[in-house]
Order: C-alpha cells, then sequence, then structure tokens
C-alpha cells in the first residue's frame, strides 16, 4: 500500500536530508505548449550517484498527481551525490536559483526521471546559456525560504 496515494500523510514527513548534488551533462532547448506530463503522486523519488535525470520547467502551478502542459526543456545532470529528492526542493544550477521541485514524470522510466521544476523564469537552458559541467544542486529549503 503507497502511504501517498492512501493518505496517510498529513504533512511532509521529510524532516532534514542533505542535498543532491550533480552536474549537467546536456543543455536542451525547446519549448512546448501542450506536453501533457503526469505527475506521479509521490512527494519524493530517490537518486543515486551516477544517474542521469531530465530538468523539466514549468511556469504552471502544479503538484503531485496533477498534469503539466506548458514546458520548457532545461537538460539533463548527473548525480554525484546520490539522495532522495522531495517536492518543495529548491533547484540551483550554476549557483543561480531556478524554481522548486514540482514533482516527477516516469515517462521516460526506466531510462530517466523527469524532473518538473515550478520557475516564473521560462528560459530554455540553451537561452540560459548553460554549459555542459554547470554544478546542480536540489536542497531541502529551510524555514526561511518558504
Amino acid at each position: 500500500m503507497d502511504p501517498y496515494t492512501q493518505g496517510m500523510f498529513r504533512e511532509n514527513p521529510y524532516f532534514r536530508k542533505r542535498p543532491v548534488d550533480g552536474e549537467l551533462v546536456v543543455v536542451l532547448r525547446g519549448r512546448y505548449p501542450r506536453r501533457g506530463l503526469a505527475l506521479i503522486p509521490q512527494i519524493s523519488r530517490a537518486v543515486r550517484a551516477g544517474e542521469i535525470h531530465e530538468l523539466i520547467l514549468t511556469a504552471e502551478e502544479t503538484g503531485p498527481g496533477r498534469r503539466v502542459e506548458a514546458i520548457s526543456y532545461l537538460g539533463f545532470f548527473e548525480v554525484s551525490r546520490g539522495g532522495v529528492l522531495t517536492t518543495g526542493d529548491l533547484v540551483y544550477v550554476n549557483g543561480q536559483g531556478i524554481g522548486r521541485l514540482a514533482g516527477f514524470d516516469e515517462t521516460h522510466m526506466p531510462n530517466h526521471l523527469n524532473i518538473v521544476i515550478q520557475s516564473d523564469d521560462g528560459r530554455d537552458g540553451a537561452e540560459r546559456e548553460l554549459r555542459p559541467g554547470a554544478p546542480v544542486t536540489l536542497t531541502m529549503a529551510d524555514l526561511q525560504d518558504l
């Protein structure tokens, strides 16, 4: 029985966790107004060092269990320090705040996970002039960040 789909959690159970670090391996460009991503109901996913996952941006108000239509592509990153990603995590690329993790789409699993980031800045990876090797960090928001 999945505790998320059964409504067992009334609040986020993640109290403290270490950041997940990595680096960009691919910079993407492009937007789609009707991508149709289906975010899974779970608020977290464990990622291992060496895995490669995709970073996708949306300005839509969304979250676990919801659909995302309008997106822009940021890139793929390789996890160098594994851990647990949770919705609400702050996402940094090259030291710049990108947005908050909104949820996960498993369309391409087991190849890679789509990590959907809510951001008011819809520029894609090319428009941001990102480069492979740029550091990526996903970290739990402190209370003062909320």
